[in-house]
């Protein structure tokens, strides 16, 4: 459902969340090698983060990527928004360009039912929460 580079967005994201007490602002590379993605697909996703206000950056010696509380207050949604667009919810499961309730492929039915409930989960969950699960060592970004 999701793309893969919107995906790794959110996994920056979460990596910004969780660091985000140190007040220390993280480069491309090190988001990049933490969340073993490329540096090029991370610097432009990061770049449309911070213009669609997901995130922060701050320019010269000591600049990076941040993210302020509210913007760890924000849903997921608002990530998957920014780089795939909310109309990845109207998706079919198949891929089919012409699935509809009235012209349903042979998933229509089930996939939207798990898709509208993975919709309600992107509202409602936050950054933080799944950054302060990360904190506490129950989850992880690396695998």
């Amino acid at each position: 459902m999701l793309s893969l580079t919107c995906k790794t967005a959110i996994k920056a994201v979460i990596y910004l969340a969780s660091n985000s007490e140190s007040e220390e602002k993280a480069s491309i590379k090190e988001i990049a090698e933490f969340i073993n993605a490329s540096e090029h697909t991370v610097g432009k996703l990061l770049q449309t983060l911070v213009k669609e206000k997901v995130i922060n950056s701050a320019k010269g010696p000591t600049g990076g990527f941040y993210i302020n509380e509210k913007q760890k207050n924000q849903p997921i949604l608002n990530i998957i928004d920014a780089i795939d667009g909310e109309d990845v919810f109207d998706q079919c499961g198949l891929g089919l360009s012409k699935c509809s309730a009235t012209h349903p492929c042979p998933i229509h039915n089930d996939y939207k039912i798990i898709r509208d409930q993975f919709k309600t989960m992107c509202r409602q969950k936050k950054v933080s929460d799944l950054c302060d699960t990360i904190n506490q060592g129950l989850t992880y970004l690396i695998g």
